[in-house]
């Protein structure tokens, strides 16, 4: 048994299905760094008035990897995000499902930094989580972001590498954060909650999916005792001392769990977090399908928390 899809979202599964199968085993991960390449960023920006400019960091070890610095028409110093993609630890890129990202530099004038962290399984932990702290770093150096209004964000397994960032911000008195932003996150290998069994070969990026990506980054380590919690935050055991945090899921999806008992953790420790889990969500349905009623609603939640964080 399990949940039922929002009518609205379901008629747009078979469509969804061509890009992003419910089901992906290591033979497909080629497929899905093709399919799920974003468009050219020059037709995504078209439109809008958003400087782009692309530069060259110091990831893990201090290899290089690029970020991409988009800026509002707006002079002085601006809030900041940093933000990680989604794609299963796996695919994607640093534009990818960045439209809504987007829309917060244009509606709150934040200065938005996307970073191109490595994937794995070429890059194993703690290389993607690494290069992504890194450019959390980077960012909070740069002149035109407020160092008092820096926010990480990041959605699936972006959104685990941003919870695991916040993490290490934390303990490496690194930046000061204002709020972490974690869309339906990717936060535990252990494969242990009852929405991770709900959802094989259905809706978007199900259990096997999530047993390629978790083993993809950690290979023979996964849901053994010795993952780190910036890989994999649901094992963090002191949420203490950190940012207030938003988080989203659908109901519909394998990560409802993760994120509902995350969001009580932080309560727990007396940490700040509003959560919204919308009945009959799949997985990333707001990037999917954001002309739907379900989609609007939860980015304007989203939207709603952003500007009330970054606010003065």
């Amino acid at each position: 048994m399990r949940p039922a899809f929002d009518p609205e979202l379901r008629a747009g599964l078979a469509v969804v299905g061509g890009v992003f199968p419910p089901t992906i085993t290591p033979e497909l991960i080629g497929f899905m760094r093709r399919s799920y390449a974003s468009a050219p960023i020059a037709e995504t920006l078209r439109g809008r008035r958003i400087t782009l400019r692309d530069e060259t960091m110091a990831g893990h070890g201090g290899d290089p990897i690029t970020v991409s610095v988009l800026s509002p028409d707006a002079t002085g110093p601006r809030p900041g995000i940093c933000y990680a993609h989604s794609g299963g630890l796996m695919f994607g890129d640093r534009f990818s499902g960045l439209d809504q990202a987007l829309t917060w530099v244009e509606l709150f004038g934040v200065v938005l930094v996307t970073v191109e962290y490595r994937l794995a399984p070429e890059h194993p932990d703690p290389v993607p989580r690494e290069d992504v702290y890194a450019a959390l770093e980077w960012a909070a150096r740069l002149p035109e972001i407020r160092r008092d209004r820096l926010l990480i964000a990041g959605a699936s397994s972006g959104g685990g590498l941003a919870a695991g960032a916040a993490l290490a911000a934390r303990d490496r008195d690194g930046p000061r954060l204002c709020g972490q932003l974690l869309d339906y996150p990717m936060l535990d290998d252990r494969g242990i909650t009852a929405s991770t069994g709900q959802f094989d070969g259905v809706g978007v990026w199900d259990r096997v999916s999530n047993e390629t990506g978790w083993s993809a980054l950690l290979g023979a380590a996964r849901g053994g005792p010795d993952v780190s919690p910036y890989a994999a935050p649901a094992r963090a055991t002191d949420l203490r001392g950190l940012p207030p945090a938003f988080l989203d899921v659908g109901a519909a999806e394998i990560f409802r769990d993760e994120t509902i008992a995350y969001a009580d953790a932080l309560w727990r420790a007396g940490g700040d977090a509003e959560l919204h889990v919308w009945a009959g969500g799949f997985h990333a349905f707001d990037i999917f399908a954001p002309h739907t009623a379900l989609a609007r609603a939860m980015i304007r939640a989203r939207n709603a928390w952003i500007e009330k964080v970054l606010a003065d």
